[in-house]
């Protein structure tokens, strides 16, 4: 599946220019309510003290990727997970430290929760965060394996969907054979 095709990269994109908005908007409204009470002095100091908190919307990201590590949404649901946060947070920021470290310790839960997601023959779900994973690491032989393993259960899915639709159409040929 090529990148251009992949909403992935366009929702996360999309998050990460409604958050950056969002900060502006609120700093914006903060300003106004707060530093033009104070005085020029006071709105530039705020500024200051804004910039260096949320680096653009990094920290915020950093800080939704942390609470998605707590609450075990590494790879899923879509939008909302680990994984899209900090490669958001590379977009910003491509040598974020603290990014790149805590996708490499989440990689071995993430990979099986994608293995998980192909064992329960979610493979649509599987193939997305499955592509996830490959965004953040495309040479790692596990995502070779999973995809392996993904292909192979969509094969039995098709060979299952059309062992039914045999069966369905000998019993309708049955059924009309039988009927005079």
């Amino acid at each position: 599946m090529s990148r251009l095709a992949s909403p992935a990269p366009r929702q996360r994109t999309l998050a990460a220019v409604s958050i950056m908005a969002v900060l502006v908007l609120g700093g914006a409204g903060f300003w106004f309510l707060h530093g033009a009470k104070g005085g020029p002095m006071t709105a530039s100091a705020d500024g200051q003290a804004s910039a260096t908190k949320d680096d653009g919307g990094v920290g915020i990201l950093l800080d939704l990727a942390k609470t998605a590590v707590g609450e075990k949404r590494l790879v899923a649901p879509a939008g909302s997970n680990a994984y899209e946060f900090y490669l958001s947070v590379l977009q910003l920021d491509p040598s974020n430290k603290a990014a790149l470290d805590e996708l490499h310790e989440a990689f071995p839960s993430a990979s099986a929760d994608v293995e998980r997601a192909i064992n329960n023959n979610e493979l649509d779900e599987a193939q997305r965060e499955l592509s996830l994973l490959r965004e953040f690491d495309s040479t790692n032989y596990i995502l070779s394996l999973l995809g392996g393993k993904l292909d192979a259960q969509r094969q039995i899915m098709v060979r299952q969907d059309e062992a039914r639709a045999e069966v369905i159409q000998s019993q309708q040929s049955a059924a009309s054979g039988a009927t005079p």
